[in-house]
């Protein structure tokens, strides 16, 4: 028997994107409610406790409502907002980190990571996690991304006619240091104070770039020690060390449409540069929540994806 996939909120781009990699399976049942009845309190009670996963798609105040109407110990709720990441709990959902695959494989209650956070967790926790650099470690972050992570009114606000010229530029943002991703950023990666973030986004649609510098005195080691780490670290999932990039410049294009993600070295012996690259709709958003349910149904996690 198919096993019944419930999307709450598909109509947003996170969701959509998941609709769109669903909607091409033949091994699971995926349903959604009619727009007519996709906010009635009662018509989703009855599709989430329905569902042998339930993928939340939700603002936060709407995710937490919606996991709270799940009164029975059999679905599995995906949670792609920022409600639940710290939350005790629920499963922080990159399974390349940490051991959490088999955590995974066993919760009822996943929290998607968010897209910014992918990026710089998986730079940095790995380097905490194997003693190459110290949780007290004071780090910067600058994430660069395209519109498409800010939802429809970003989108529209971007492909509208006649649009300002200074979104015809890029334009930093979260600058109160006071991001939604930070503390996941923090607890995640195991350190000791959050990041100094400068999150960016830019006019193209998709793609995610994030660098987190690094002194070469804050390594236990050299560059090529990360890369060594890396390339043994990232065996499995989604994750994969890649060298080079595009003739001297690497692009935070080159993943749009696609849900995995590349992690790269760059610098010299004294000034050091790690780089995640990936979509913000692909492994920082729909491919991670998809990744994470078919962990959850006991499948290859990279079935459906686009890897």
């Amino acid at each position: 028997m198919k096993k019944r996939v419930f999307i709450d909120g598909g109509a947003g781009t996170t969701g959509l994107r998941i609709v769109e990699r669903l909607s091409l399976r033949r091994d699971i049942a995926l349903f959604t409610l009619p727009e007519e009845t996709r906010k009635d309190p009662e018509a989703r009670r009855q599709a989430l406790n329905e569902a042998d996963i339930a993928i939340l798609c939700l603002p936060d105040d709407a995710a937490r409502e919606a996991a709270g109407m799940v009164e029975n110990d059999r679905t599995v709720v995906i949670d792609t907002s920022t409600a639940h990441r710290v939350a005790p709990g629920w499963a922080y959902g990159f399974p390349e980190i940490g051991g959490r695959r088999e955590g995974i494989r066993e919760a009822k209650r996943i929290a998607n990571p968010g897209c910014h956070a992918t990026g710089f967790i998986s730079l940095v926790s790995p380097l905490v996690e194997k003693g190459l650099i110290a949780p007290e470690t004071r780090l910067s972050c600058f994430s660069l991304t395209g519109y498409s992570g800010g939802g429809k009114k970003m989108i529209a606000e971007y492909e509208a006619a006649g649009r300002s010229p200074l979104l015809d530029a890029p334009r930093q943002y979260g600058l109160q240091q006071q991001h939604k991703h930070l503390p996941e950023m923090q607890k995640v990666c195991g350190l000791q104070q959050a990041p100094i973030f400068c999150p960016v986004v830019a006019p193209y649609f998709a793609g995610m770039e994030v660098t987190v510098p690094l002194f070469a005195g804050e390594v236990r080691g050299t560059a090529e020690d990360i890369r060594a780490l890396y390339k043994d670290y990232y065996k499995d999932g989604l994750v994969r060390y890649e060298d080079g990039g595009e003739g001297g410049f690497l692009s935070a294009g080159a993943l749009a449409g696609r849900d995995d993600l590349t992690v790269s070295v760059a610098g010299n012996a004294e000034r050091i540069l790690l780089i995640a690259r990936f979509d913000n709709l692909g492994k920082g958003a729909s491919g991670a929540a998809i990744q994470n349910m078919n962990l959850a149904l006991g499948m290859d996690e990279k079935n459906g994806l686009v890897v």
